[in-house]
């Protein structure tokens, strides 16, 4: 009986990659933003405690303060507080539930920073160190599909996994809050889901990931080239190249020649080798922050997260800039893969 041997197709191999990428370093795409996630929840949960414990003794101590009058109610009762509130009060309820979903939920993105970055700089580099190099060598896989697929695993899997943490964190907050007003005789739609904005600032977070695959490509560019590249310790050359470079154009006044600052490089050059894959310094750069709203106002806060702020990044010229100096540092990276030998 003959056998037929059918080739792998490109895509096949690559979609490998990607499972081989993520299979190996689990630990920081999946446990770390689901274990960040955790944290918050139980952060959170003790926060409510301590509020709690306050409000009853609030409540015991003659009553709650609420537009110009006292409430003395026994025991604490949200559904006569709600009756008390005006539309104000709603807005700023809306405003407040919002910024705690941000702060609740961040927990998985910031630590995507880490993780990131962590995982570029030995994504090259570990497997010249063991000289398990040598067998990937061997399999019909080419350079340019394994430096991708770790370019990818950093800019798309690990994001889209974060931002799946975050959503869950955020809907775990709700349900937590939810149970607490049930048990205080609050109604949570009108109290904690009607005000709440948790949908928009999901689709916010979704369309912020084909932002950030463009703006963290030069720090996970530059971080991949510095993996390739290092004999030993990737991390010292690849933090104190840009620093030690920061420094000598800040003491010799250099960007004086071309009519700007020192502080000009190391913002754009320096900070965008560095922090770019750290979420939301996109706005920073827009010189925006997302929690100032409109003028300090919080009313604007969800606008600012929602999708079209947050695609609104691809007209910066800072964005394409980057994301091709970022395609010149992953070409370095695979030329150096392709010569790469034993340490």
């Amino acid at each position: 009986m003959n056998t037929v041997n059918h080739p792998i197709s490109k895509a096949s191999a690559f979609k490998w990659l990607l499972k081989r990428e993520y299979w190996e370093n689990r630990g920081g795409f999946l446990y770390a933003p689901v274990i960040a996630g955790g944290i918050s929840l139980v952060m959170s949960l003790l926060g409510i405690v301590f509020g709690l414990v306050a409000m009853h003794r609030a409540v015991k101590s003659g009553g709650i303060h609420l537009n110009d009058e006292n409430v003395s109610i026994n025991g604490l009762d949200l559904s006569l507080l709600t009756s008390k509130l005006d539309a104000k009060n709603l807005q700023d309820l809306a405003n407040g539930l919002d910024l705690t979903l941000i702060l609740s939920s961040g927990w998985p993105l910031i630590v995507l920073a880490f993780v990131v970055f962590f995982y570029c700089l030995g994504a090259l580099y570990d497997d010249r160190r063991d000289r398990s190099i040598l067998f990937w060598k061997s399999l019909p896989l080419s350079d340019t599909s394994t430096v991708l697929s770790k370019a990818l695993s950093a800019l798309l899997i690990a994001p889209i996994i974060a931002v799946i943490a975050s959503a869950l964190t955020m809907f775990g907050f709700l349900v937590m809050i939810s149970i607490v007003v049930i048990a205080h005789g609050g109604d949570p739609m009108m109290l904690i889901w009607g005000p709440a904005s948790p949908l928009t600032i999901i689709a916010g977070h979704l369309s912020w990931i084909p932002v950030y695959l463009l703006w963290a490509l030069p720090t996970v560019g530059w971080l991949l080239l510095c993996s390739a590249w290092a004999k030993t310790k990737p991390f010292l050359w690849a933090v104190m190249l840009p620093l030690f470079a920061g420094i000598i154009v800040s003491t010799t006044k250099v960007m004086t020649l071309f009519d700007l600052t020192g502080g000009w490089f190391w913002k754009h050059i320096v900070g965008r080798l560095l922090l770019s894959a750290v979420p939301a310094t996109d706005q920073f750069y827009r010189g925006e922050s997302m929690f100032s709203g409109n003028g300090g106002n919080m009313d604007n806060l969800v606008n600012e997260l929602g999708p079209s702020h947050q695609l609104a990044a691809f007209a910066m010229p800072e964005l394409w800039i980057g994301a091709a100096v970022g395609v010149v540092f992953l070409f370095l990276a695979i030329r150096l893969r392709r010569r790469a030998g034993e340490i």
